[in-house]
């Protein structure tokens, strides 16, 4: 089995808290089952391969009744798997790796997803599970031989590949415990060192947050504390053009898995847990625009 998801696994076995009503035996047992090793891929590709892995273990222990149930933006488990697809294949695309499924189409996210749910709409669930798998496989292949510096566009958005692999990441932990909650099932989190390159990207994009919500940060500088495994400090200038931080304006410490899942659009910034220090109303509106990229 693949180191990444044995870690996974691992920690799930790890995790002495099972709850009532658990479905971790059944999810634990599914992904034993299956032990196909994952793509190889880069040390830098490894955060997204982790929650690739995390969400195939998952998926292994859905019944017929699971992939029906509405799980986020009125998307069954199947659209929610299709999606994840699409844009996987979107990024694939900019790079220049296999992309599977229908032919591109909409290259803008809701676009694509739109075509690959209904393409996969006339295929079974576990069809549409092994498309998504290899997508993602596929994309983790290519990225092996690629530098973490080159530019991809995805959505209009130029970065290094590394920041939009980090955003897969992201996105596809998240979804993955959409799915899990519906199925009232707890998930143990990432390891320690894939959560920390998640966090970073979290952190880094708090200019453009702000930006994007019309906030003007340019000239401050804010300190973020995030407390918990793969945790650690920032001092980030504010403004998006903004080369270098100053003296803290502001300061924020918050739990570190907490402020992952606001950037990526889970939480509500006005009553986000997190201990606020200096231009308190600026700390606010750093909160307040932090989910201003996540989408669907």
């Amino acid at each position: 089995m693949d180191p990444v998801e044995r870690l996974y696994l691992d920690a799930l076995m790890e995790d002495p808290a099972v709850p009532v009503g658990s479905l971790r035996p059944q999810l634990l047992a599914g992904a034993r089952a299956r032990r196909r090793p994952a793509a190889p891929t880069a040390v830098w590709v490894e955060p997204y391969a982790g929650r690739v892995a995390a969400m195939d273990a998952l998926l292994a222990s859905a019944v017929e009744d699971d992939w029906s149930r509405i799980i986020v933006e009125g998307w069954t488990l199947q659209g929610l798997v299709a999606h994840l697809a699409a844009k996987d294949g979107l990024l694939a695309a900019s790079v220049g790796a296999p992309v599977l499924g229908p032919p591109i189409g909409a290259a803008d996210s809701l676009g694509r997803t739109n075509d690959v749910q209904a393409y996969e709409r006339a295929r079974s669930p576990e069809q549409t599970r092994r498309d998504w798998r290899a997508q993602a496989d596929a994309l983790c292949r290519h990225l092996a031989d690629l530098p973490p510096a080159m530019p991809a566009t995805l959505d209009g958005m130029e970065f290094p590949v590394v920041d939009h692999i980090l955003a897969r990441c992201l996105e596809t932990w998240i979804h993955t415990d959409d799915a899990a909650k519906t199925a009232q099932l707890r998930l143990p989190d990432p390891v320690p060192e894939h959560i920390r390159p998640a966090a970073d990207l979290c952190a880094r994009l708090l200019p453009w947050t702000m930006l994007f919500s019309g906030l003007n940060g340019a000239g401050r500088t804010l300190h973020l504390t995030l407390t918990g495994p793969g945790g650690g400090e920032w001092l980030l200038p504010l403004g998006a053009e903004d080369s270098e931080p100053g003296e803290p304006d502001a300061h924020i410490s918050a739990d570190v898995i907490k402020f992952c899942f606001l950037l990526g659009g889970r939480g509500d910034p006005a009553d986000f847990p997190a201990d606020l220090g200096g231009d308190v109303s600026l700390a606010r509106d750093v909160l307040t625009a932090a989910p201003a990229l996540s989408g669907p």
